[in-house]
């Protein structure tokens, strides 16, 4: 089991907000430091390795730029979880090797936000540090979980070239 703190964040939020276009011209090194300012002044600064980012629906909506998931590779987060996924984003976390997984709406009411938990990335759970609270959610299955695993699907293509 990991552990990480939660943040909590709502419907709707766009790639914008995750990777600003207007600092799209700077490396990602850069980009990270004005990820979700729009919605959270300095959250750069309050994400620490292996932090959860949990968020309603259509996370990721708008532009289809890599960026966005690789910024929040680059701030850290152990996985990124939503009630729905625009389906650019999901694919492209995916090929960056971001772990991602789906969640019901009441895991808001399960967790508080910033809450230390645990989670299994293997078994697809998130539960209280003292283990009183578990909470499943749904992991990408299959050769996607490959990808992931891999580091993404350039390593993935990588390793797959190698074993022939």
């Amino acid at each position: 089991m990991k552990q990480g703190r939660i943040f909590f964040f709502g419907d709707n939020i766009d790639t914008d907000v995750i990777a600003p276009g207007s600092v799209m011209h700077l490396g990602i090194d850069q980009i990270k430091f004005h990820s979700m300012e729009a919605v959270f002044p300095d959250f750069h600064a309050n994400v620490k390795e292996g932090d959860i980012l949990i968020a309603g629906k259509n996370f990721g909506g708008g532009s289809s730029r890599e960026q966005a998931p690789l910024v929040l590779l680059e701030l850290g987060f152990g996985i990124v979880l939503a009630e729905s996924f625009a389906r650019l984003f999901f694919r492209n976390s995916i090929n960056v090797g971001l772990n991602v997984g789906m969640v019901d709406p009441d895991l808001k009411n399960s967790f508080d936000d910033r809450e230390a938990v645990q989670y299994s990335l293997e078994k697809g759970i998130l539960k209280s540090t003292d283990g009183k609270r578990e909470f499943r959610f749904r992991k990408p299955e299959g050769p996607l979980t490959e990808i992931i695993e891999a580091g993404g699907m350039v390593e993935f293509v990588k390793k797959q070239l190698e074993t022939k």
